[in-house]
């Protein structure tokens, strides 16, 4: 069936090379009249004579405007950030971009708000946990050690301290017996336990 249709008004077959030649063989000033031939070497001329005046015309034009820059003291560097500021401005206008802002926009706000919720949660757990029975237990068997530890090492006792107050005068006590070089005791009848 498709045999019968390359005889329509256009081949199915591919140009070989000897159609090629035969094509770019033709001459197709026999097809025009004399007098169209003339009117087109007219119009070529008329158009290359266009040309020519346009292009002398950009070039005083551009020569006029490197004047001007250079009597306002515009060099490239200035118009590079000029044309890099109108660009960002641009860019910046565009709905794809405000849109991106916006959407970025909310989702850091989103990301603050879930952190300082994470913070505060951590806060009341740690001020939670600071009142429980077992940190109360545990403060006091550190107080009661600290005071033991300032008695034997020859420190003065704070007694009903709070447990910010011992730790201080601990680290305090600590920091002078290493300054004077004074040893801990060491044998086992000294040894704490909490």
């Amino acid at each position: 069936m498709e045999a019968q249709q390359t005889q329509g008004l256009l081949e199915t077959q591919p140009l070989h090379e000897t159609d090629e030649e035969t094509v770019t063989d033709i001459d197709f000033t026999s097809i025009i009249s004399e007098e169209e031939k003339e009117e087109l070497k007219i119009e070529l001329a008329k158009l290359e004579d266009e040309i020519s005046t346009l292009r002398q015309v950009l070039a005083a034009k551009e020569k006029h405007l490197a004047e001007i820059k250079q009597k306002l003291g515009i060099n490239l560097m200035n118009e590079l950030k000029q044309n890099f500021s109108k660009s960002w401005h641009d860019v910046q206008t565009t709905s794809a971009y405000k849109k991106t802002h916006e959407t970025l926009s909310h989702a850091g706000q989103k990301a603050t708000a879930a952190i300082s919720n994470v913070g505060t949660a951590i806060s009341k757990k740690f001020g939670d946990m600071r009142n429980s029975p077992t940190f109360k237990s545990f403060e006091e068997k550190v107080e009661t050690t600290i005071t033991s530890l300032k008695t034997k090492v020859g420190g003065t006792s704070h007694s009903g301290g709070s447990f910010e107050e011992v730790l201080s005068s601990t680290a305090h006590a600590s920091t002078q017996g290493s300054i004077t070089g004074t040893p801990l005791p060491e044998n086992d009848e000294e040894e704490l336990q909490c």
